[in-house]
C-alpha cells in the first residue's frame, strides 16, 4: 500500500499535467501555419549544401575541406544566427502569443500551478526547435558527405562521422535549451522581443572579449567547446580573453545549470504575472 504522503504528493499531479500541456503546446508550435517560415529558415543551409553538391564535382574539393566548411556553417550560421533567431521568436511567442491572442486566462483559470505551465511550455519549445533545427543539421550533414560516394560512407560509418553527427545534434539541442530559456524568461519581463534579443545577440557575439568568469554566463561559451570540429578564430581573435577550456561533461553540466537558473527565475516571475490584454 502506498503511503498517504506519497499518494497525495503534488509532484504526481504535476507529472500528469506537464504532458497534457506539452501535447497542447506541441500542436500549436509544430502544426501552426505561422511557424512555417521557421522550417524554411532552418532548411536553407541544407538547400545550399545540396546545390553545392550538384554543381561542384568531387574533384573540385576534398572531404577535409568540406568537413571544415560544415563546421563553420554550423558554428557561425546555425548557432549564432538561425537557432538564435528561431528560438527568440518561438520562445517569446509561447507566452506573449497567449496575451496577443487573448487566451492566457484559460490557463490561469484552471487548477494549474503557473510554474507547471512554464515548464510545459518550455519543454514544448525545446522539442519543437530541436526537431526543426536537428532535422536541418542532419540533412546538411548527409548532403555534405553524400557527394563523396563510398569515401563519404566510409568516413561516416567506419570513421569519425557518426561521432561528429551525434555531437552536432547534441549541441543543437543544447542551443535550443539555452537560448530558449533565455528568451522565455525575457518574454515574462519585456513585451517587445527586439530589445532583449539585440542585447543577448551582442552578449553572445562579444563574450570572448569579456573576463573569463563572465564568459561562463554565455550560452556560446559552452556550445563551442562541444563542437566536434574547431574553426579558425574570427575577427575578435585579437581582443579575445582566452578562458580555460572545460571538459565536455563540465560544459554540458554548466549549460544545464545556467538554463535551470534562468528557468527557476521564470517560474518565480510567472507567479506575479497579471493579465492585461488592453495594454497589449
Amino acid at each position: 500500500m502506498t503511503p498517504k504522503f506519497l499518494s497525495d504528493a503534488p509532484w504526481r499531479l504535476w507529472a500528469a499535467q506537464i504532458p497534457a500541456i506539452l501535447r497542447i503546446e506541441l500542436k500549436k508550435t509544430l502544426l501552426k501555419k505561422r511557424n512555417i517560415w521557421i522550417y524554411i529558415l532552418a532548411l536553407a543551409p541544407a538547400v545550399v549544401i545540396g546545390l553545392h553538391g550538384l554543381i561542384d564535382t568531387v574533384e573540385s574539393g576534398s572531404m577535409v575541406e568540406d568537413t571544415n566548411v560544415l563546421a563553420g556553417i554550423f558554428q557561425f550560421l546555425y548557432l549564432r544566427a538561425l537557432i538564435f533567431f528561431g528560438c527568440m521568436i518561438l520562445f517569446t511567442w509561447l507566452y506573449r502569443g497567449e496575451i496577443v491572442e487573448k487566451s492566457l486566462h484559460y490557463y490561469f483559470l484552471t487548477p494549474l500551478r503557473r510554474e507547471v505551465l512554464i515548464v510545459g511550455k518550455f519543454l514544448s519549445g525545446v522539442i519543437t526547435t530541436s526537431f526543426i533545427f536537428g532535422l536541418s543539421v542532419l540533412l546538411s550533414f548527409a548532403l555534405t558527405y553524400a557527394r563523396f560516394g563510398k569515401a563519404g560512407s566510409a568516413f561516416v560509418f567506419a570513421g569519425p562521422g557518426l561521432g561528429h553527427l551525434a555531437a552536432y545534434l547534441g549541441v543543437t539541442a543544447l542551443a535550443c535549451l539555452g537560448y530558449g530559456s533565455v528568451f522565455l524568461a525575457f518574454s515574462l519581463m519585456i513585451k517587445n522581443p527586439i530589445i532583449p534579443g539585440a542585447a543577448v545577440l551582442i552578449w553572445e557575439t562579444f563574450h570572448p572579449v569579456l573576463p573569463s568568469f563572465l564568459q561562463r554566463f554565455s550560452v556560446m561559451f559552452y556550445l563551442k567547446q562541444l563542437c566536434p570540429v574547431s574553426v579558425p578564430p574570427d575577427t575578435l581573435a585579437l581582443f579575445t580573453v582566452i578562458a580555460e577550456p572545460v571538459a565536455p561533461w563540465v560544459a554540458v553540466l554548466g549549460l544545464l545549470c545556467l538554463c535551470a537558473g534562468i528557468l527557476v527565475f521564470a517560474c518565480f516571475r510567472i507567479r506575479r504575472a497579471e493579465i492585461s490584454y488592453l495594454a497589449d
